[in-house]
C-alpha cells in the first residue's frame, strides 16, 4: 500500500516533500458489516479531528447492530454504532439540536429508515414512523426510502433549521412494472422532533429517487428548492419551486425545468456559476445520461449533450477541470441497460461549451461519485473515484468471482489516471469518498471505504474497511468538492 501511495505523490504529482511521509493513518474493519453510504465528517467528540459518520447495515431487508458508525478520526477506532432495521445508504446531514454544542446527526435510507442521532453519543433522538401519517391524504405515500437530506431556515418557528428530504422509491417492485409505485413525497422535517411540517408529492405524481437541493440566489429571500421524479425505467422531471411552495404543502406550480421519457431524475444536481451572472445555473444529469444545463435566471438552456448507450445514477464532482475560470463536471456512466451493465464510461465535460472534454472507459459499472481538488498545484484539480475491475460483459448483477477495487485519481492536464490505492476482492459500488484537512495540519487527508467482495453478487455484504491516508499534499486552497454532494452536502459549487 505504502509503495503505491508515493509513486502517488512523487511520480504522478511531482511535489516536494514537506511532510515526513504519506501513509494510511488507520484500517477500521467491521466483520458482516456493509454500506451504500457515502463518508461524511465533523468533530464528534472535541478533539479538534473531525471524525467519520456512515450509514451501514448488512444486506437489504435485514436487522443490523451497526446500521450508523461513527469512527474518531485521529485514531480510526469505534466511537459508537446505532443498529437499524435495514440499510442506512443516506449521507448524514449535521446539525447541533440537543445545545450541546456537538452536531448532531439525521440520516436515512430503506425501509421507511429517518433518525435523528445524538452525535456525542449515538443515541437515538427520534425515528419516522409512517404509521403516524397513515390517514393523510398526503403523507401517508411517504412510506419508502429515504434519501439525503439538506438543512433550510426554520420553517415553524422553533429556532432550529429545519431538513428537506425525498421519500420514495419501491424497491420490491421489478423494473419495467408499474404496479405498485407510489408518487415520491417531498418533505420538510423537524430537526428537533422529527415531525413533519408539510409535504407534496411530486407533481406529475411519479415515484422519485433523488436527494433534493435547496440553494439562495443571489437577491433572494428564500430558498430555491430543486427535486426531481422517476426512475431507471420510467419517464420523470426536473422541478425548480420556492421552498414556500412546499411550506405551503402544494407544489403543483413547480416548474418542470428538463425531462426525460422512459427514464428519470436519481442522481442528485449540482448548482454552480457557469456563465458569469453571479446567479446559480442548475446542471442535471437524467438516467438517460442526458446531461442538462439550465440558466438561473430565466430558466432557458445554456447547452445538453447525451453520452449514448449509457445509464447514470451516478452525481457530478465540480471543479476547475479545463485551462478557464469556468467551473467543469466530471461524472461516470454505464453502459447498457439496468441491471444488465457491462462497463462504466468517465467523462469531464466543459461547463463553457458542454463539450466533452475527457473520455475514458475504466472499470465496470459503478454508483458512488467522484470529488475533485488540485492535487498538485498547477490551477487544474483532479479527481478522486473507485474503479471496480472485474469481467463485467455478463453485467451488473451476473456471476462475479474475482473483483479488484481501484482508488484513483485522474489528471485532466495530462489526460492520465493514477492508481492510490488498490485491493483484490474488494469492492466499492455505492461509497463516495471524502478529501481534505481531517485533522487542521495544513495536509490533504483521504477517507475511503471499500468492501469484502462475496461471490457472486457484487451487492451482497460480508464486511467493509474504512481507511484513512494522511498525504503530504498541501492544502493551499479551500475545500469546495471533497465529498458528496460537494465538501458542504448541499450540491452547491
Amino acid at each position: 500500500m505504502r509503495v503505491i501511495l508515493r509513486i502517488l505523490i512523487f511520480a504522478i504529482l511531482g511535489l516536494s516533500c514537506k511532510k515526513a511521509e504519506t501513509e494510511v493513518r488507520w484500517n477500521q474493519v467491521l466483520p458482516g458489516a456493509g454500506s451504500q453510504s457515502s463518508v461524511r465528517v465533523i468533530d464528534l467528540n472535541g478533539d479538534g479531528v473531525r471524525d467519520i459518520v456512515l450509514g451501514a447495515g448488512k444486506n437489504e431487508y435485514v436487522h443490523a447492530q451497526q446500521g450508523i458508525v461513527a469512527i474518531d478520526g485521529e485514531s480510526g477506532t469505534l466511537l459508537w454504532t446505532q443498529e437499524s432495521k435495514d440499510l442506512v445508504f443516506g449521507s448524514a446531514t449535521f446539525y447541533d439540536v440537543t445545545d450541546d454544542e456537538i452536531p448532531d446527526i439525521f440520516i436515512g435510507g430503506r425501509s421507511c429508515i429517518l433518525m435523528g442521532l445524538d452525535g456525542a453519543t449515538g443515541d437515538t433522538l427520534w425515528t419516522y414512523n409512517p404509521a403516524s401519517y397513515l390517514s393523510h391524504p398526503i403523507l401517508h405515500h411517504a412510506q419508502f426510502n429515504f434519501y439525503s437530506s439538506v438543512l433550510v431556515a426554520d420553517q415553524n418557528n422553533n429556532g432550529y433549521d429545519d431538513l428537506l428530504i425525498q421519500n420514495g422509491g419501491n424497491p420490491k417492485v421489478g423494473p419495467g412494472i408499474g404496479e405498485g409505485r407510489l408518487p415520491g413525497v417531498l418533505l420538510i422535517t423537524d430537526s428537533k422532533t422529527g415531525q413533519i411540517i408539510a409535504g407534496d408529492t411530486m407533481p406529475d405524481g411519479m415515484e422519485s429517487y433523488m436527494s433534493p437541493l435547496a440553494f439562495m440566489q443571489t437577491g433572494d429571500s428564500e430558498h430555491s428548492i430543486v427535486f426531481g421524479s422517476g426512475g431507471e425505467s420510467f419517464s420523470g422531471n426536473l422541478y425548480l419551486a420556492k421552498l414556500s411552495s412546499l411550506r405551503a404543502s402544494d407544489l403543483s406550480e413547480a416548474v418542470i425545468i428538463a425531462s426525460e421519457d422512459g427514464h428519470g431524475f436519481i442522481a442528485p444536481p449540482v448548482v454552480a456559476d457557469i456563465n458569469g451572472d453571479e446567479i446559480l445555473d442548475i446542471i442535471a444529469i437524467s438516467h438517460a445520461s442526458t446531461i442538462f444545463a439550465i440558466n438561473g435566471k430565466d430558466l432557458s438552456e445554456l447547452w445538453h449533450l447525451k453520452i449514448p448507450d449509457t445509464e447514470s445514477s451516478n452525481s457530478f464532482a465540480v471543479g476547475y477541470f479545463t485551462n478557464d475560470a469556468t467551473p467543469d463536471f466530471f461524472t461516470f456512466v454505464s453502459k447498457g441497460t439496468w441491471p444488465n451493465n457491462t462497463g462504466s464510461v468517465q467523462v469531464m465535460i466543459d461547463g463553457a461549451t458542454g463539450e466533452i472534454a475527457y473520455q475514458n472507459e475504466l472499470g465496470c459499472t459503478g454508483f458512488s461519485s467522484a470529488v475533485a481538488y488540485d492535487l498538485n498545484g498547477d490551477d487544474i484539480s483532479e479527481v478522486i473515484l473507485s474503479i471496480n475491475e472485474f469481467d463485467c460483459q455478463n453485467g451488473f448483477s451476473g456471476d462475479i468471482k474475482e473483483i479488484e477495487h481501484k482508488l484513483i485519481a485522474i489528471d485532466f492536464a495530462t489526460k492520465n489516471e493514477y492508481i492510490i490505492a488498490q485491493k483484490k476482492q474488494f469492492k466499492n459500488v455505492f461509497s463516495t469518498p471524502w478529501i481534505g484537512d481531517l485533522d487542521e495540519d495544513g495536509y490533504l487527508d483521504i477517507v475511503y471505504s471499500q468492501f469484502f467482495h462475496h461471490p457472486p453478487h457484487i451487492t451482497s455484504f460480508l464486511g467493509m474497511e474504512v481507511s484513512r491516508i494522511s498525504t503530504h499534499i498541501k492544502m493551499r486552497d479551500r475545500m469546495r468538492w471533497g465529498a458528496y454532494m460537494g465538501s458542504q452536502g448541499n450540491g452547491v459549487f
